[in-house]
């Protein structure tokens, strides 16, 4: 595996950020811009999935980094956690539901990745 150098080369952190941009467009639907509760916890959800993967990575350990890691890879599941939430209140199409819980599950399973390669070079 080539040498990262930047955060934002991570697969993982691509992932993380492409479910923010689909958290923040999905939260500008009609029917949610009042739920702002709601709104701002799937916000802030997407946000710590793609942000926890940046600040671990400028920590000093594979320790510390995978610890940050695991925050993101839960934070990417409460938001896949919101969307039953949004799907039961019909806040916002099936299909977008289902596209921000495929991204929520990529984001998890590529940061799971990183954790089992990061646990391998101790």
């Amino acid at each position: 595996m080539a040498k990262i150098e930047r955060f934002e080369d991570l697969h993982c952190w691509q992932a993380a950020r492409e479910l923010v941009k689909m958290v923040f467009a999905a939260c500008e639907a009609e029917k949610f811009l009042r739920d702002f509760k709601t709104k701002d916890q799937i916000k802030s959800a997407a946000l710590s999935s793609m942000n926890n993967i940046a600040e671990g990575f400028g920590r000093k350990t594979n320790k510390e980094f995978i610890r940050f890691l695991d925050i993101s890879q839960s934070s990417s599941m409460e938001v896949r956690s919101l969307t039953y939430a949004l799907e039961d209140s019909a806040y916002l199409p099936t299909e977008t539901i289902i596209s921000i819980r495929e991204k929520a599950e990529k984001a998890k399973s590529l940061i799971l990745g990183l954790i089992r390669y990061l646990r391998t070079k101790g």
